[in-house]
């Protein structure tokens, strides 16, 4: 996925959003700004499939050896899927963030978040702030 075709939440997560039988399913990962600010990744806890989630509710965390942080969710939904090799191959956050780095899908079910989320050069602008 190209970074210029997804929307991005203030706390630094991605979202790639697709119809996908009549349901919106929203992709999401951590921006490549997000991972190279964290370095050193050690552990990430995915979240369960079947989870709730509510936009800017933390479901997720990744652990630096500087810091554990929170994962995001920027939309309301069930979590449908985790990428289940992230956590033996935590590398791939860092060499491909917007592709095989992706964290988890989500069957959104209230997408009224969508509309506070970022295009691309909006955060950019953040990230250069």
């Amino acid at each position: 996925m190209k970074p210029e075709n997804l929307l991005f939440a203030k706390t630094h997560e991605w979202v790639a959003v697709a119809n996908e039988g009549g349901q919106k399913i929203a992709t999401i990962g951590l921006s490549a700004f997000a991972v190279e600010a964290l370095t050193d990744l050690v552990f990430i806890e995915l979240p369960k499939v079947g989870r709730q989630v509510k936009a800017e509710e933390s479901f997720c965390e990744v652990e630096s050896v500087k810091a554990v942080s929170d994962v995001y969710a920027p939309v309301t939904g069930e979590v449908i899927a985790v990428n289940e090799s992230l956590p033996d191959n935590l590398e791939t956050l860092s060499s491909d963030p917007f592709g095989d780095g992706w964290i988890a899908r989500i069957k959104v079910s209230d997408d009224s978040a969508l509309a506070n989320l970022m295009d691309h050069t909006a955060y950019q602008k953040q990230c250069e702030e």
